[in-house]
């Protein structure tokens, strides 16, 4: 399966060859996310928009199954396997790098298109940039990885600062992990001292932003992702 085919799946450029899946009445995508519907909503829509712009309608000749996690990461290995038995034509997954990991280790057969911020290589979801591999491709903004560079700017745009705080999700490990490691490294290289405060509801957020007053950082760097 070719690259580019993956890729514009996700995005609405050209149509995806469901042509594999000829037998079933109509072909099926699978739509994991690790969010929930309601704050989807616009996002949604754009999806269906690049969809049709395609020729593809959901209802009328393809269908999408939904996974929602609810931010609940642990729910996501049993979503994507879900989806998995469902035998979709193609697993989509935007904006979530545990549900594109979930999905790869659900399976190596269905073709999987993920969006995610942080580096696919890094986080083993593919081989490389240039060439991923196996079943699984998509687009990445390197949102993460650019953490490092947005502290660096903060420091010199505000150079008297020398409390700085971090707001990460701890539910979702993997980009907490990467994005405290980059950023502790910078903030000790200018002297800065960083506070992590974690937060994975919305009454974390608010005890987090309590915690920041006391600290006197000013104001936290990330939401959640």
């Amino acid at each position: 399966m070719r690259r580019h085919d993956f890729i514009t799946l996700l995005g609405g450029a050209s149509a995806w060859p469901f042509a594999a899946h000829a037998q079933q009445p109509m072909p099926v995508i699978g739509f994991l996310s690790s969010s929930s519907p309601d704050l989807w909503a616009s996002r949604l829509r754009a999806f269906h928009e690049g969809l049709s712009e395609t020729g593809f309608v959901e209802g009328k000749n393809v269908a999408i199954e939904y996974r929602w996690a609810n931010d609940q990461y642990d729910r996501l290995p049993a979503l994507a396997t879900e989806l998995v038995r469902r035998q979709v034509a193609v697993i989509a997954v935007p904006a979530s790098t545990p549900g594109a990991l979930a999905a790869k280790a659900a399976t190596t057969m269905i073709p999987i298109v993920f969006y995610v911020g942080s580096d696919p290589v890094a986080v083993g979801l593919v081989a490389s940039l240039a060439r991923p591999g196996a079943n699984v491709t998509g687009v990445t903004s390197l949102g993460v990885e650019l953490g490092a560079k947005r502290l660096e700017l903060l420091h010199e745009l505000v150079p008297t600062a020398t409390i700085i705080a971090l707001l990460v999700n701890p539910a979702n490990r993997v980009l907490a992990e990467i994005e405290t490691r980059e950023l502790l490294t910078v903030a000790r290289r200018f002297g800065l001292t960083l506070h992590v405060l974690h937060a994975s509801t919305d009454r974390d957020i608010d005890n987090a932003f309590s915690t920041l007053a006391q600290l006197r950082g000013g104001r936290a760097r990330d939401r959640p992702r």
